[in-house]
């Protein structure tokens, strides 16, 4: 198995950041708004240097989606910014009908998703915000795994035309995706190559696969692992190229099974390559507050979880 390898760990919300600063001194359209949480989301460096092209809307969401919206009319691109479950699930109404129904090119920026925001519990961790936001028709979700690579795909998404949601986290990760690693919408990454299963994972729970990929390997079982980081528009072709070979499928994700990147890959698999399929993800139940790491473990999304599940899944090959 190919070694995988890290210098630091870093918050992927922190990668956001270094982004939007970085298409603020290149792309004089960009424009940036945020709901009160401006340190949170690391957009003070913007705030700072762009202050003519940044908004503070205060706890006013709905308002900020509305404004990102008008902004695109006069060929501003915006980047609001909050916490995921207010980016989505508060202002749920003002996306579809002014952002993905009006296709405006807002890009709706997400962090502190999943269960990984930790202590502030279970109404802060959004893990239903996937499923919301790919459901909108023409609404692109990416979902980074790493600092490198969330600020590679915030600059990307500023040259995609039409509405974006971007989802990042709090805690610092491993940080391994080389730094000059083009970022492509919709496409995926062949992490190692392997022959028993396909691991498909997304977020965060991508260094959770590639350590489970390690543990599997001295089991002598070969996994393919496969960086999902645009969970729409899905890569059909890289899933079922790689499904095909290994005749064997786990999904791995810090989000709902239901709605999430699973039940994406189970859809396309149902109706073009029947796969036997193992999702690792939470199964129908809210948060709580507790350290990361702690509840990775208690709700099912851990490395030894991935290990179990493609154990599991290699028996109905």
């Amino acid at each position: 198995m190919k070694k995988f390898d890290y210098k630091d760990k870093k918050d992927t919300r922190s990668g956001f950041g270094a982004g939007l600063y970085e298409l603020g001194k290149t792309n004089e359209n960009v424009v940036a708004l945020c709901a009160d949480l401006t340190g949170s989301l690391k957009m003070n460096q913007f705030a700072d240097e762009f202050p003519d092209r940044f908004i503070q809307c205060g706890i006013s969401e709905a308002n900020m989606i509305g404004t990102a919206a008008g902004l695109t009319i006069g060929g501003k691109i915006p980047f609001a910014g909050t916490f995921a479950n207010f980016a989505t699930g508060r202002v749920y109404d003002q996306i579809r009908q002014s952002v993905a129904y009006s296709e405006k090119n807002v890009k709706i920026c997400a962090s502190h998703a999943g269960l990984t925001l930790g202590e502030d519990g279970a109404t802060h961790q959004m893990m239903e915000d996937i499923g919301l936001m790919k459901m909108l028709p023409e609404m692109a979700v990416i979902n980074p795994c790493d600092f490198n690579q969330t600020k590679a795909a915030t600059i990307a998404i500023a040259e995609h035309e039409g509405p974006v949601y971007l989802r990042f986290g709090r805690p610092k990760v491993p940080n391994f995706t080389p730094a000059d690693q083009k970022f492509e919408i919709g496409k995926a990454l062949l992490l190692n190559e392997g022959s028993d299963v396909s691991i498909f994972a997304t977020g965060h729970l991508v260094w959770k696969a590639i350590e489970a990929a390690e543990i599997l390997e001295q089991k002598g079982i070969s996994s393919e692992i496969i960086n999902i980081h645009t969970i729409k528009p899905l890569d059909a072709d890289a899933i079922l190229k790689s499904a095909s070979k290994t005749k064997a499928v786990v999904t791995a994700e810090e989000h709902m099974m239901n709605g999430g990147l699973g039940d994406s890959i189970a859809q396309l698999l149902s109706r073009k390559l029947p796969t036997p399929i193992e999702m690792v993800a939470v199964d129908d139940k809210f948060g709580e507050s507790g350290k990361p790491e702690d509840l990775l473990a208690k709700y099912g999304i851990d490395t030894k979880d991935i290990v179990s599940a493609v154990e599991q899944v290699l028996k109905r090959k």
